[in-house]
């Protein structure tokens, strides 16, 4: 076999060595082959030589041929070199980080030393860039070198997208190379005399250079190799031509902001040509920012440049100045003028707005804000001076004549002065404190001019708005509160001295009086504004409510906005609650997380009071009456308005977590309006815009959340709500079955998004403890069994694929079904055969899938399942006379399982290969369900072991036999928690074992052959 194999590895060599003018892409192909080859093969031995790391010997043949030749070998160590760093998830990784750290040992180092032997080589000859095959080698060998750095040394496969500034771990044998001062220079000098395609190379491998780790010197060494480096960048930077390429700019960004990762401040500040490098680095970031539209990517290396030298400050103690007090200021300056000076070129020419990505933008602004404060008084005087006179002007510009001249005008200073370009008015969550920089007053003066800004702008409603400074408006607010509101922050903040001056607010009470008149404004104001709309109710969210103390809410509920919006929450006064036709459905969503927002502030001082609660649903009363008048059989203004009050009422009950709240609002729904949302559903059934909001108000309402659904023990409104539930799921059920087959766009948005939804609201009835089910059978109550039925008529007309690849269909369907069957087996084991064979089937599809609360409802399933079986085959032989039921249910089962023996003994070999072969993420789940089907399949179970020991070389053989008989030392014949235990235990152990004898060396490769074969 490896004779085969060195015999294939050896003449594609001679092929493409042979063969050196072919396509590119074949000769990457056939390189791929040998570095796979090579690396599968890396401990193989024959005549105690280890046969295919001759590789690199081979390839050093190429490097003595034709240029064509020469690339071709570098092609082949460069492949090589990523091969050995891939990770191939279908194998143990155990076993390629032992070839790739075999491979960093023995190989990597002598193929960086060639690499840059080459280079050398071809530096010091006249370079012929005009040459495509001169270009092509060196380009070749640049890449070589990068993959070399890029080589993954100690086994952490850090995801190089996650964090770009991450430090090389570089092996200390390959100290005596980085110590050298010509490796360095070979780089720059290479980046000097390159072009920029290639020039851009050379840089990044400094990159990697730069990134060092600092264990890899001692202290006088770093400083040397610091040294060095400064030396490149000064002199990079005074000759510039090269960085007018975007790659080369974008390289050298990177380059920068690597030096302060790896080095300390205290450490640049030493270097010799440190003052003259620093005022170069800061004219360059000053041109960068100045040039906005060239290379915006790069700036955030910059900006991370300046934010971690600045926020190093308080650390340095070297004597040495540092000169971030000069520099850092003009780098604030010179960002916020740039930002505002591109303004009127974004919108004169209608470019793409470079702000317009808010992630981008506050990430930026979070590392600006760091650089503000080194100088904080004087950025302060800069900030308030620039917006006083963009404010002045914008409001000049709003009583002025009309027309497209003015309005581009207006619109180009609205952006001026939106918030998003002032770090100062963002910076209240910055961490970085300095030496007296008490500088509160000024701080409460730039909040001051904000405040005024509000103000302003609100006197123009509705007629001039602009949605980017009002989304930078709430984005504010919300920070400031964050900073200054609260019962845990000082009550006496000098910020508010000059507020209270200017504009009387005195303390935070005053500051949330102008929060809540600001969400009042906008809820008026902007409804047909979704972003606005969504923005202005993430601050009275449900979330943002539970971050509040109790003591602030009681605050809120007593400022006047807050009571006006729960005594008028209509479309009269809030438009996006209204049903026009020019609102969009998905306007509609804003309603439900404001009506949850207005409901917890209701709740802070409702407690039992009934007329309160009328009151505040009076607005939705009149609307279900209206509805009740004009419903027909067209889907015209009523089912928008039913759509709308769905949504409200589903927020209002999320929002209601006592049983007094709830009990409150199921009175005012029962019996007078749950007949209406029946009925819709019946006839709109096709119009999932109707159906889908009906139905999770149906799921909410059925949630016993903080055991709110515990109603009195006189009180029969818990089968009430079933009762309901149940008519409406089998209505939507009969009703969606109706519409047949649909197209794969439409299956999901037209029927199954409807059933997942009605599965969850089952699955919450039935684990809601708050129905005694067996009250419907007592009484002849079809209801239950009704919806049990219309479960399974919608669950066959659903394909084993679409369960599984639909995430919310299968987190809805998977736990209904272990509720199923743990708590109403009979209901299982009457199942029609070809019905349970479906649910056996899916439950063993589902024990392969990666989501772990999918996986861990299959386990529990199939549990109850095996456990039942194996309780009737323990009490076959006993007969009673009681419990016959339990005795046919448990008959039925058996039956189809010896009619169906494949079933269980694939789910075995499932859960064996998850066990042996994967990453086990749910080990205690798996383990509960493999005991009863060891003890039901014990013959099966003894060829599954055989199986696998025999596909293992025999070294491992004897080693994997004493795995499976420690598996089951100790494990009795039955199912008691305490044999479980023990199992589960052994489990443990058993997994951790047969992964180590599995990773033991041998002659051969372990085989791929699993469970599933």
């Amino acid at each position: 076999c490896l004779s085969s194999v060195m015999l294939i590895r050896n003449y594609i060599l001679n092929y493409v060595a042979s063969q050196p003018k072919l396509a590119p892409f074949v000769i990457q192909a056939l390189i791929q082959v040998i570095a796979k080859i090579t690396k599968l093969g890396w401990f193989e031995v024959q005549k105690d030589q280890f046969i295919f790391r001759e590789i690199i010997a081979d390839v050093k043949k190429f490097l003595q041929g034709t240029v064509e030749h020469c690339i071709i070998g570098v092609i082949i160590l460069s492949e090589l070199t990523q091969e050995m760093n891939l990770v191939d998830y279908s194998r143990p990784s155990a076993k390629h980080r032992k070839i790739a750290t075999s491979f960093r040992d023995t190989s990597l180092k002598d193929i960086l030393v060639l690499a840059c032997s080459l280079l050398k080589e071809m530096l010091a000859k006249p370079l012929n860039l005009q040459d495509q095959d001169q270009q092509n080698l060196v380009m070749q060998v640049l890449k070589l070198v990068l993959n070399c750095l890029y080589f993954d040394f100690i086994g952490s496969s850090a995801d190089e997208s996650a964090d770009d500034l991450c430090t090389v771990q570089i092996p200390t044998t390959w100290r005596t190379i980085f110590l050298e001062p010509e490796t360095l220079d070979l780089f720059f000098n290479l980046y000097h005399s390159l072009p920029p395609l290639l020039s851009q190379l050379a840089l990044s491998c400094l990159v990697q250079f730069a990134s060092t780790r600092r264990s890899l010197f001692s202290s006088p060494e770093r400083a040397k190799y610091l040294g060095n480096l400064i030396k490149g960048v000064k002199r990079i930077l005074e000759n510039p031509q090269g960085l007018s390429d975007p790659g080369n700019y974008h390289e050298f960004c990177r380059f920068l902001a690597r030096l302060k990762t790896n080095y300390q401040l205290g450490e640049l500040v030493m270097v010799k040509e440190y003052p003259e490098v620093i005022r170069l680095i800061a004219n360059f970031t000053i041109t960068s920012l100045q040039h906005w539209e060239f290379a915006p990517n790069s700036v955030h290396y910059l900006l991370t440049l300046w934010q971690r030298m600045v926020a190093s400050v308080p650390f340095v103690k070297s004597t040495e100045p540092h000169l971030l007090d000069t520099y850092a200021p003009e780098i604030t300056k010179a960002f916020i003028t740039s930002r505002l000076e591109s303004v009127a070129i974004v919108v004169r020419d209608n470019l793409d707005d470079p702000l317009d990505d808010p992630a981008t933008v506050f990430q930026q602004l979070e590392q600006l804000c760091t650089v503000s404060r080194c100088e904080y008084e004087t950025t302060c005087t800069l900030l308030v001076q620039l917006f006083d006179q963009n404010a002045q002007n914008y409001q000049k510009l709003l009583h002025s004549a009309s027309g497209m001249t003015v309005d581009m005008i207006v619109e180009c200073y609205s952006q001026k002065i939106e918030p998003k370009y002032w770090p100062s008015y963002n910076s209240t969550s910055a961490k970085v404190s300095f030496k007296n920089l008490d500088k509160q007053d000024i701080f409460g003066q730039t909040k001051t001019e904000f405040f005024q800004l509000i103000s302003l702008m609100d006197t123009g409603l509705p007629q001039c708005c602009n949605e980017k400074i009002e989304l930078a408006i709430l984005w504010f607010l919300d920070q400031f509160r964050k900073t200054y509101v609260g019962d845990q922050l000082q009550r006496t903040s000098k910020v508010y001295a000059r507020m209270s001056e200017v504009l009387g607010i005195t303390d935070d009470n005053h500051v949330l009086e102008t929060f809540m008149t600001k969400i009042v404004t906008n809820l008026k104001y902007w409804g047909r504004r979704e972003a606005v709309i969504s923005r202005t109710l993430q601050y009275i969210s449900p979330d943002s409510l539970t971050s509040i103390t109790y003591i602030l809410l009681k605050k809120l509920v007593k400022i006047d906005a807050v009571k006006f919006m729960l005594k008028n929450h209509t479309s009269e006064h809030f438009p996006f609650l209204g049903i026009s036709d020019s609102y969009s459905l998905s306007d509609f969503r804003c309603r439900t997380t404001f009506y949850t927002a207005l409901t917890r502030l209701l709740m802070v001082e409702l407690g039992e009071d009934e007329d309160e609660f009328e009151n505040f649903m009076l607005p939705l009363t009149v609307s279900f009456e209206t509805v009740l008048q004009i419903f027909n059989n067209s889907f015209k203004q009523e089912d928008r308005m039913l759509i709308g009050l769905a949504r409200d009422l589903r927020g209002i009950a999320f929002a209601l977590n006592t049983k007094t709240s709830y009990t409150m609002l199921f009175d005012w729904m029962y019996p007078a309006y749950l007949p209406i949302l029946q009925r819709a559903v019946e006839q709109w059934y096709g119009e999932p815009a109707c159906t889908t909001p009906i139905l999770k108000l149906m799921a909410e309402l059925m949630q016993n959340r903080s055991q709110r659904l515990n109603f009195d023990v006189s009180s029969p409104n818990g089968i009430l709500l079933f009762r309901e539930a149940s008519k409406m799921i089998c209505t939507y059920g009969n009703q969606i079955l109706s519409l047949g087959s649909l197209s794969k766009d439409q299956i999901y948005p037209m029927k199954l998004k409807g059933i997942s939804i009605c599965y969850s609201a089952l699955k919450s009835a039935l684990c809601g403890n708050y129905v005694s089910f067996g009250v419907f059978k007592l009484y002849g109550d079809n209801h239950f069994d009704n919806v049990l039925q219309a479960f399974v008529k919608m669950l066959l007309s659903v394909s084993h694929s679409d369960l599984l690849q639909y995430r919310k269909l299968s987190q809805s369907y998977y736990p209904l079904l272990e509720c199923l069957t743990q708590d109403h087996m009979s209901f299982v084991t009457n199942l029609e055969p070809p019905v349970l064979l479906y649910v056996l089937t899916s439950i063993s599809e589902g024990l392969t899938t990666l989501d772990t609360v999918v996986a861990s409802s299959c386990c529990a399933s199939l549990d109850y399942i095996v456990t039942c079986l194996l309780k009737y085959i323990a009490k076959e032989g006993k007969k009673p006379l009681r419990c016959r039921e339990a005795t046919q249910a448990g008959q039925r089962l058996l039956h189809f399982m010896q009619q169906n023996p494949d079933v269980l003994q694939q789910m075995m070999s499932v859960l064996m290969n998850t066990i042996v072969f994967e990453d086990c993420r749910n080990q205690w789940s798996v383990s509960r369900p493999l005991l009863g089907l060891i003890l039901l399949n014990e013959k099966y179970f003894s060829e599954l072991r055989a199986s696998l020991i025999n596909s293992q070389p025999l070294p491992r053989q004897e080693l994997l036999a004493q795995c499976f008989r420690n598996l089951m030392e100790g494990v009795e014949q039955n199912l008691s928690v305490k044999n479980r235990d023990r199992f589960t235990q052994n489990l443990s152990v058993f997994r951790r074992d047969v992964a180590e004898a599995l990773r033991s060396d041998g002659s051969t490769e372990p085989c791929s052959l699993d469970m599933m074969s």
